[in-house]
């Protein structure tokens, strides 16, 4: 079975250390082949804790691809210990169906995993995020990484591609967290 891969600190991790008062959140980009992941902890200013992508072994049967992304997620949940957990929805316009499925599924698995941990999950549409991060709801892979970058204050851009979507995915649940708690003053 493939081990989850992560994003390294000393690459991308600012000098400050995370607000222990500010709530952890959990971003995934879910997908069957490679699965981003990546962990922002909230407050004035959004900060990079930890990311990176799990690969499950693409020979493997969808049983056991499936069982090893929900057991890579658990693993994830129990050592950072979010607050809550933000998905990104797929999106099927542009796709095959079978890719939707299999994006699904991994979706699915993921879900799971934050229910274990007794974890709220919410959904976020694939333009919403791009739209929060970047300000234009079709930028590419490189604007998302660029500009998740700037806002977590990394020294270079996250990589692979799905991992910088997963933190995107987190910084857009913060965004949304803070909306929210103005809608309600």
């Amino acid at each position: 079975m493939s081990t989850r891969t992560r994003i390294s600190p000393k690459a991308f991790l600012p000098n400050t250390a995370p607000d222990s008062a500010a709530p952890l959140v959990l971003g995934i980009d879910p997908g069957l082949n490679i699965c981003g992941w990546g962990i922002v902890a909230g407050g004035a200013k959004p900060r990079y804790v930890a990311g990176g992508v799990i690969r499950p072994r693409r020979g493997e049967a969808i049983g056991r691809r499936l069982l090893h992304l929900h057991d890579a997620i658990a693993a994830i949940v129990s050592e950072h210990t979010p607050a809550e957990v933000a998905i990104e929805e797929p999106f099927v316009g542009a796709i095959q169906p079978a890719a939707a499925l299999a994006i699904g599924q991994a979706r699915a698995a993921a879900v799971l995993a934050a229910a274990r941990a007794g974890l709220e999950v919410s959904f976020y549409a694939p333009a919403a995020v791009k739209t929060a991060v970047t300000g234009y709801g079709r930028s590419d892979k490189r604007q998302v990484q660029s500009m998740v970058r700037i806002l977590l204050g990394l020294d270079s851009d996250p990589e692979p591609s799905d991992a910088a979507d997963a933190l995107a995915i987190a910084i857009t649940h913060l965004n949304h967290r803070k909306l929210k708690a103005l809608a309600a003053r």
